[in-house]
């Protein structure tokens, strides 16, 4: 999959088959959306697009939206690459873009750069100034460009927005099954890793302290997770491990902390961005009565995580 973020630079696309949307978590309802596109391309001998937007547009026309992300846009480029999409086009999503007007938007945006063969996209897709542009106008704007208008059905785009707010509810809560049922795919998040106090090297369970650096990404509600860690140097290798998140009772932390303790691995990665698979909530966080109690139930914790 070719990758742009600048428009003026993009290509001219064969037989252009085009959607529009954040596709925020690549779950199981939009994966739907891309097998069509990629139909439809077969049959016309075209190549699929995609356009998708950052930031995501609710942190702009509507900062108190409060949105977390399934996704930061290097995960979704990930998933979207894996799923056979031929070019993903990154629109930066400004207050510029958003005064567009509706009739602007089609013929100095879609048409001017992209001279779509097919626009799939769904009845309720709201575009341009006000939101005031719908799929009556993209279908009244059709006969003047000469593009086929293709409708996602609503029980698609019914299944797209509840399956994204039940991902959401899930991850939060820890519920792993259900997330990596409608994501159709195990959670993933990446961190820095930066210096912490140690104590998990004294107790005899190093951990990666992790720095979130995309605010908006959802992470999981507190507890012990099973994890599997993949390092950016060993891209094809997996590392089992076991994940703490919340404000460590025991010995008590203001902040909320995110360490990974990586099975059979000694090396120093501090400064390196890991990636961290998210398989299954073990328990909630306990306060112990003192370390001794605390190094006797990661024992446990670890075993429990081997077993998943």
């Amino acid at each position: 999959m070719l990758v742009y973020r600048n428009i003026e630079r993009i290509p001219l696309f064969r037989n252009t088959v085009l959607t529009i949307g954040t596709f925020d978590g690549v779950h199981t309802g939009h994966q739907q959306v891309i097998s069509q596109m990629k139909k439809r391309a077969a049959v016309v001998d075209g190549e699929t697009v995609i356009i998708t937007f950052d930031p995501h547009p609710r942190t702009v026309v509507n900062t108190a939206a409060g949105i977390q992300l399934i996704n930061t846009l290097d995960e979704k480029i990930e998933l979207l690459s894996a799923m056979g999409i031929d070019h993903l086009v990154v629109i930066p999503f400004t207050e510029e873009f958003a005064k567009l007007s509706a009739e602007d938007y089609i013929s100095q945006f879609l048409i001017r750069y992209f001279k779509p063969h097919t626009l799939i996209i769904g009845y309720d897709h709201r575009f341009g100034k006000g939101r005031t542009g719908n799929y009556e106008l993209l279908k009244q704007q059709s006969l003047i460009f000469q593009y086929q208008l293709q409708e996602i059905p609503a029980h698609i785009l019914n299944s797209i927005s509840v399956s994204s707010t039940r991902i959401r509810e899930a991850v939060s809560t820890g519920d792993m099954e259900t997330a990596r049922g409608l994501l159709g795919y195990n959670y993933f998040f990446c961190g820095k890793v930066v210096e912490g106090n140690k104590l998990g090297r004294k107790l005899g369970y190093p951990t990666a302290n992790l720095e979130i650096t995309e605010k908006l990404k959802l992470i999981p509600g507190d507890g012990i997770y099973a994890v599997d860690v993949v390092l950016p140097d060993e891209p094809g290798k997996i590392y089992a491990g076991m994940m703490s998140i919340g404000f460590r009772p025991t010995i008590g932390v203001s902040e909320r902390t995110i360490e990974v303790n990586i099975f059979d691995f000694n090396r120093l990665i501090y400064g390196e961005t890991i990636k961290v698979i998210v398989k299954k909530y073990l328990r909630p966080e306990v306060k112990f009565s003192g370390l001794e109690a605390l190094k006797e139930q990661l024992a446990l914790d670890k075993i429990n995580a081997l077993k998943v």
